[in-house]
């Protein structure tokens, strides 16, 4: 492995300047990097996959940890200086130009792949959905995900708080989620306007008799109308009335006051 330059001298020299249009913001703290790379655990060895890897910061302290790292970027500005750290690292770093929502990551790093990405503002919601609606278990090992901090409270918020909602649900009922870190607007560049957190999510086991499709119905229905009693909200889907009766939930009670618990008992009863 060869010295590697500083990243502000990698941007500098390679002209780079985040784009807003691509949700992008550069993260250089290279000791703060080097903290996120080990929350997945020992990557020595291991297949990472990267989305939006811009001057390739977090890819180097992944490759620095021993990974083999697949990264998809679309910004091809980018290429050139992620070109320069897969020859520092012969052999470990794959690049993919393109748009990460249309490239098959499962194809692209394998089976047992951690997913670790400083993801871009604008689409990072839109890949955990579909990293969470894999095959159950899925073929990831882990997401170590960057997100802007009211995100990431959405996706590990506990029952009966404002931030539940259906995105916890869809986290939380056959995976275990967490904030592994809260990271300040200042350590990237340029700041954004609000805080991040980096978000850590590991598969469990999917309760049985439960279609990911139900759940998500149910919990449309629920949360779409959150302020509204469950027997309003829940009207529409066919036989969720008699659910709740056959549970022993009051139709009266609100969707944020259901844990995860009892909407996937709901969506078993469904079917």
């Amino acid at each position: 492995m060869a010295d590697l330059p500083p990243l502000r001298d990698v941007i500098a020299r390679h002209g780079l300047r985040a784009s807003k249009a691509l949700g992008q913001n550069f993260l250089l703290d290279e000791q703060l990097l080097g903290r996120i790379a080990t929350i997945p655990g020992d990557l020595a060895g291991a297949s990472v996959f990267e989305v939006g890897p811009g001057p390739g910061g977090l890819t180097r302290a992944a490759l620095k940890a021993g990974a083999r790292v697949t990264a998809v970027e679309m910004d091809r500005r980018c290429i050139p200086a992620l070109e320069e750290l897969g020859s520092a690292f012969p052999g470990q770093l794959t690049i993919i130009e393109g748009d990460a929502m249309k490239v098959d990551a499962r194809l692209a790093a394998g089976d047992g792949a951690h997913i670790l990405a400083n993801l871009p503002y604008n689409v990072g919601t839109h890949l955990l959905v579909g990293w969470l609606s894999a095959e159950w278990k899925p073929w990831w090992a882990s997401l170590t995900l960057m997100f802007q901090q009211e995100v990431a409270e959405r996706i590990v918020a506990p029952v009966g708080s404002d931030a539940y909602g259906r995105l916890a649900v869809l986290s939380q009922w056959r995976s275990h989620a967490k904030i592994a870190m809260k990271v300040h607007r200042s350590a990237f560049t340029p700041p954004p306007k609000v805080m991040s957190a980096v978000v850590h999510i590991t598969p469990g086991d999917a309760p049985e008799g439960v279609r990911l499709a139900t759940l998500e119905r149910i919990t449309a229905a629920a949360f779409g109308q959150r302020r509204k009693m469950l027997r309003q909200s829940l009207k529409a889907v066919p036989g969720a009335l008699d659910a709740l009766e056959d549970l022993g939930i009051d139709p009266q009670r609100r969707a944020e006051t259901l844990s995860v618990a009892d909407y996937v008992a709901i969506a078993r009863l469904l079917g």
